[in-house]
Parts: C-alpha cells; structure tokens; sequence
C-alpha cells in the first residue's frame, strides 16, 4: 500500500485533485472531514473543545458551530495551535483505522489522504510520498471569497496561519499547478497517478 498525503494552501485546488485522483482509482479520504467528525457531539474532541473554546461556539443544536470557532481561532495563531493539539491526535487515529482497513482489503491500493495543514502539524513525515497543489496567492483569495463568500480580510486571516504556498513545495515530491483550466490540471494529476503507480508496484 502506498500512502500518499495531498496539501496545498487555502482554495489552491486539494479538493480538485483529490477528486481526480479518486476517479483514477486511488483510495481518497479527507482529514478535514476526519476533524469535522471528531468536533461533534458525539465525537472524541467535543468535550476538550467545549472546555477551551465555552458554550459559546455552540450552534442552536446543541453542535459546535464550526463558523464562530474559526473566527476564534483563525485571528489567534495560538488559539489555533491549542485548537489542533485538542483535536489532531484523534484525527491520526481515525487516519490509522482507515489506513488498516484498506491495506486488508487491498494491500496494492494507492491511499490519498487530502489534510490542509499537514506541513504545519508535522504529520506530512507519516507519508509514502507528498503531493503539493499549488496556485498564486492572490488566486487563492479570490477563490476562497468566491467559494466562501467571506470579505477579502477573512481570506487574508486564514492565509497567514498557513505556511506560505512556496515553501510548501519544498516538502513535495510532486507539484500539481492549478492555476490553469481544469482540463490542464487534471493532465498533470494524471501524470502524477502513473508515478504513483510505478511507486506502488516496486
């Protein structure tokens, strides 16, 4: 089994090439999502959060409202931190699970695990490889306000808790440009999957 970690920055185009990469035959999960899961009520982190963060990040349903969080924790890097410290390690264990259950089913599967801040955390060390899609900054914004529709300053907020967009390509052993159409994206993706399969197969 060859365990690849995909990353980038904020809108660079993860998301895309994680779904490209799936349609290709690869084994694809998100961690994000993993995080998500882990926050909710019934999930591992909920109670740590709840005593560091207050009752006031809850929703009218009782859920932790992952939108006031983020205002909290995206203009304070240290509140950041604390908030990943609270939930990271449980997102591992659950990436552990998923990791065990496809190498039994399929020992020759290519597993693409997609996290956002897997340079920042450290965890890009427990990969086979590492991919990096990557895109302009300023492109990154206007997707993210596109996407999100969140103001300019909000885009900017959480772009300077990552860890810039060319330095994540020092960690890449491949680089995915998003820049251009999708249809161009999706050629390299496809490049990148044939080198992933030569990996897979040594």
């Amino acid at each position: 089994m060859l365990k690849v970690g995909l990353t980038g920055g904020l809108a660079s185009g993860k998301t895309f090439v994680a779904a490209v990469l799936e349609q290709l035959g690869c084994r694809v999960f998100s961690s994000d999502r993993l995080g998500h899961e882990a926050i909710k009520s019934d999930g591992e982190a909920f109670d740590r959060v709840i005593e560091e963060f207050g009752n006031g990040i809850l929703g009218a349903d009782g859920e932790i409202d992952r939108g006031r969080l983020g205002k909290i924790v995206f203009a304070d890097e240290a509140k950041l931190k604390k908030l990943n410290s609270l939930v990271h390690p449980y997102v591992l264990k659950r990436q552990e699970s998923i990791f065990a259950r496809i190498a039994s089913q399929n020992s020759d599967s290519i597993v693409v695990c997609e996290a956002a801040i897997m340079i920042e955390t450290g965890s890009y060390s427990r990969y086979d490889c590492i991919v990096v899609a990557v895109c302009p900054p300023e492109l990154q914004v206007r997707r993210y306000c596109e996407r999100e529709g969140v103001s300019t300053a909000d885009a900017l907020a959480r772009l300077a808790v990552q860890i810039p967009i060319e330095e994540k390509r020092k960690y890449a052993d491949y680089v995915i440009e998003t820049a251009g159409t999708k249809q161009e994206t999706k050629r390299q993706v496809s490049t990148v999957h044939q080198k992933l399969l030569q990996r897979v197969t040594l």
